[in-house]
């Protein structure tokens, strides 16, 4: 019931989101951001912390390490048991969760608001006292590599984000995915992840957010006790490698046994996120692609209904951008009818500022998304601890919005003009694996 009651509040929003978003930031001696939001509206807390290290930040003869370690790092501490992680949580009528991206690592609980400082408590273990040992890495490599048949090897389009990451990327570290290699994990010594562990995972490489209803004073002091004490780290160093601009186009095949139904994929490397650019591509996306009235969407899957699915995709990311035009066929018609469509309305933003109309719409669609991403506290949270990790300012939480407001019918035709060149993309046929006897 304690469970049902958490999730019942974190699928439903806060409904006083309209407000702006107040928080207090500050840094410990040992270099751990802390930021507190409180709202005393909602009777739960959220303690994350997200952690500056992703799939870029490993060797490349070691892929998999970041996302392994979301893994890992709920298998026990000195002073949790092995396995006993996830049952305190739910004992005390929470629920917890972690992901991995190719930029961070996030771990989060969420808790009634008077088990506060048990959820400190985990997240302090788990940087201060974690126990990696062989049993754990090797239960938790059987856990990776059945994920990994689950939602790469036997699920169809598996391989999609692979083979787009490839496609764009040939020097950078986002050219593999955080699932990585199981030959990689296989080969690795229990050492390589002992110091993969004291090396990202150090209070000066991680935020502390805590979110929901709780008293400021006490749980600063809560956070000074359980976090204060943890020595500070090495600086961790930074991924600094510059790819050569994509300067002619491309086009390779790629075969999955698991689908039957081909796609085609248009994709341009773009900047980062956090530039200007990465915005009006977003905005970009959404006329192309987001709802039925979407200029794809309606021409090749309304109107000449020769497109079962046709989608525009801003891939965020801290060091670059990837941005993704797929579409599958329907009937006969081929992925070349497909590719001649969608260029057609590229080059129609290119060459034309979008209507008054359209405009108007896309503002609020944007506005309803802003405030639907900060409608909860795990939306809150996640979003403090995403904007001062990845972009440099906690206050985006508040502001992104004017970005998107400030962004004119010029630059969206400019920035299309600039990124989604013929010259500059890559071109994926994704293609059913024919039988062996075919």
């Amino acid at each position: 019931m304690k469970n049902l009651f958490i999730t019942i509040l974190l699928i439903f929003p806060n409904l006083l989101f309209s407000q702006k978003i107040d928080f207090i930031e500050y840094n410990l001696d040992n270099g751990m951001h802390v930021i507190l939001h409180r709202d005393a509206s909602v009777p739960l807390v959220v303690t994350s912390v997200m952690y500056h290290v992703g799939a870029k930040d490993e060797d490349p003869e070691r892929t998999g390490f970041a996302h392994f370690f979301e893994h890992l790092l709920f298998e026990g501490t000195k002073n949790i048991p092995k396995g006993e992680f996830m049952k305190i949580v739910e004992r005390n009528g929470g629920s917890l969760n972690a992901n991995t991206s190719n930029d961070r690592t996030y771990y989060y609980e969420f808790f009634p608001s008077n088990k506060l400082e048990l959820g400190l408590w985990l997240e302090s273990e788990r940087l201060m006292h974690p126990v990696i040992d062989q049993i754990g890495v090797e239960t938790q490599n059987e856990v990776v590599k059945e994920e990994k048949r689950l939602r790469v090897d036997n699920s169809p389009y598996g391989h999609l984000f692979e083979q787009i990451l490839q496609s764009l990327f040939k020097k950078h570290p986002y050219r593999w995915t955080t699932i990585g290699s199981m030959d990689h994990l296989d080969a690795a010594t229990l050492e390589e992840f002992q110091e993969f562990n004291k090396k990202f995972y150090v209070p000066n490489n991680a935020v502390l957010v805590v979110a929901g209803n709780f008293e400021i004073e006490e749980t600063k002091k809560m956070v000074e006790d359980y976090f204060g004490p943890i020595p500070r780290g090495n600086d961790v160093p930074r991924v600094n490698i510059k790819e050569d601009p994509i300067v002619e186009e491309t086009r390779k095949e790629f075969f999955d046994a698991n689908i039957q139904i081909p796609m085609v994929l248009v994709c341009y490397r773009t900047p980062s996120m956090k530039s200007r650019d990465a915005y009006v591509l977003d905005m970009i996306s959404t006329i192309l692609s987001d709802g039925k009235s979407s200029r794809l969407y309606k021409k090749m899957v309304d109107e000449k209904k020769i497109s079962l699915q046709v989608q525009a995709v801003n891939l965020g990311l801290e060091d670059y951008g990837g941005y993704v035009i797929l579409s599958l066929p329907l009937g006969e018609n081929s992925l070349d009818d497909l590719l001649v469509n969608i260029e057609e309305e590229v080059v129609k933003l290119q060459n034309e500022l979008i209507s008054d109309r359209e405009y108007s719409k896309l503002q609020n669609i944007f506005e309803n998304n802003f405030v639907s991403s900060n409608a909860s506290m795990a939306g809150v949270a996640n979003s403090l601890a995403r904007y001062y990790m990845l972009y440099g300012n906690t206050n985006l939480i508040n502001d992104q919005i004017d970005i998107y407001k400030s962004i004119t019918k010029e630059e969206i035709r400019d920035v299309a003009r600039k990124y989604l060149k013929k010259n500059q993309r890559a071109i994926i046929d994704y293609l059913p694996k024919k039988d062996e006897g075919q």
